[in-house]
């Protein structure tokens, strides 16, 4: 009604009308509590990290945001509901390389766009993929695992995340690269693969840091390398794959905060300001630290072209490695 009455004034009122509704829309948001999709179960890396950024974002917005576990199907269940929840900024979802790059690559048919279905907000951190095998494996280093493999093709079980998440791709790259054969037991996130490791159920996985780091420093589980081109603080002893005699090779789980397409600029924009000022502080960067991820945050334009990008590459290496979509 006022922005009627505005319009009747002129465009230049009008433009003014609209600005000065939207401020006062960003300036109301959010008066309830907004939920946060993790397509993936509890206890995983997307788990944990969603809830340290579930808890931050509470504390700035001065409104709970609940973390809402929607796992299945590789994180596409969870992530497609996100997609088509109201775009009211009440919905938000912690995407990352599987659900937003990989997922795009290995799936015939997949049920949302990461690009065109959502509004991107901001990344909040990366962490380096991690090789690990139970300590009934014979092998304490990546060498003796590839000899390991080769000797006995096809008898060694590896577990991921899922169907065509980064750790699925992840295993497969390392195999492609050192030319083994394996075993894929897919499971409804990393929480149920790292269990299934430590019971002995599966022998290896490539996972994410934050979901085997602290049985890797127990020693529960055995970390053989790292997946990223540089080694990490969190296990700075164990080498990358790269400097192992497999030059380029690159595996890291990166996460960001995803919104509906749809939802207002303004509110865009306030979740973005606040992750800003959030991924930098200190506090965050030691909550990550902990569980060896790197805080790292852009804008929503920035985060909407590394999307795409990631898109485009995950397209490129899965029909390079041969991997068929499902």
């Amino acid at each position: 009604m006022a922005f009627a009455r505005c319009a009747a004034a002129g465009l230049l009122a009008a433009a003014a009308c609209l600005a000065a509704s939207e401020t006062v829309h960003a300036q109301a948001y959010p008066n309830r509590p907004i939920r946060m999709i993790v397509a993936f179960p509890a206890g995983g890396s997307t788990d944990i990290i969603g809830r340290i950024v579930a808890q931050n974002l509470s504390n700035r917005l001065g409104q709970q945001v609940v973390v809402d576990n929607r796992g299945g199907a590789g994180g596409t269940l969870g992530t497609d509901l996100a997609a088509k929840a109201p775009a009211d900024g009440y919905t938000l979802t912690l995407g990352t390389t599987s659900t937003h790059a990989v997922a795009a690559g290995v799936y015939a048919t997949l049920p949302y766009d990461p690009i065109k279905d959502f509004s991107a907000i901001s990344l909040v951190g990366i962490t380096p993929y991690l090789l690990v095998v139970n300590d009934k494996v014979q092998a304490t280093s990546l060498k003796e695992f590839v000899d390991l493999v080769k000797k006995e093709p096809g008898k060694l079980n590896y577990a991921s995340a899922g169907n065509g998440t980064a750790t699925h791709l992840a295993m497969e790259m390392m195999a492609d690269a050192a030319s083994l054969k394996m075993v894929h037991v897919p499971y409804r996130g990393n929480g149920p693969a790292e269990v299934a490791l430590l019971a002995g159920e599966v022998q290896a996985i490539f996972g994410s840091m934050p979901a085997l780091l602290e049985q890797a420093r127990s020693g529960k589980i055995r970390p053989l390398a790292v997946g990223t081109g540089k080694r990490s603080p969190a296990l700075p002893n164990v080498p990358t794959v790269a400097e192992l005699g497999y030059p380029g090779f690159e595996a890291a789980l990166w996460l960001g905060v995803y919104a509906p397409a749809g939802t207002p600029k303004p509110v865009v924009d306030r979740l973005a300001q606040e992750l800003r000022a959030i991924v930098p502080s200190p506090e965050f960067k030691e909550m990550l630290d902990k569980n060896g991820a790197e805080p790292l945050s852009n804008t929503p334009e920035e985060f909407q072209d590394f999307t795409r990008r990631e898109v485009e590459r995950y397209l490129k290496l899965v029909k390079a490695i041969g991997l068929k979509p499902q």
